[in-house]
């Protein structure tokens, strides 16, 4: 299995006004890897997603997530953003958006992730480090290590 984060898969100035764009923007990252063979398709999974149940968290994270026949195997994008992205948490706006695209044939893996993700991000600890880095790699190197156990 490839790397599941990569720094080409990290924006650290994300520019969004909204999720849709937001989420395009981190998907073509993928889109340009070979990860998802159909941006609009992948676009419309992760959309369909959206309108069961909100995907931001309290303290500014947006976790965007599906399962679809456009991943080729489980990527995760990463996005930070100075203006905040809304998608949809009580709080407010996501400054950290995790975009997890999984193959829809595929395990749990997505699922997974977006436990072991959800955990780590109780943690300010984690949160800041995020905030903090300097680089893509920084990034790549932190969810290794903290998410993936790396």
């Amino acid at each position: 299995m490839a790397d599941l984060i990569t720094v080409d898969f990290v924006d650290l100035e994300l520019e969004a006004p909204d999720r849709a764009s937001g989420t395009r923007s981190l998907a073509a990252r993928l889109a340009a890897a070979g990860r998802v063979t159909d941006l609009d398709g992948f676009l419309a999974d992760v959309r369909a997603r959206e309108e069961q149940m909100a995907t931001g968290l309290e303290g500014g994270i947006g976790i965007p997530h599906c399962r679809s026949e456009h991943v080729t195997e489980p990527s995760l994008g990463f996005g930070r953003s100075k203006g905040g992205v809304d998608f949809g948490a009580p709080d407010g706006p996501a400054h950290l958006i995790f975009l997890i695209a999984a193959p829809a044939g595929g395990g749990s893996e997505h699922m997974t992730i977006l436990a072991k993700l959800a955990r780590k991000l109780v943690h300010p600890s984690f949160k800041d480090a995020l905030r903090d880095a300097g680089d893509p790699q920084a990034v790549v190197s932190l969810i290794n290590k903290e998410v993936l156990g790396q």
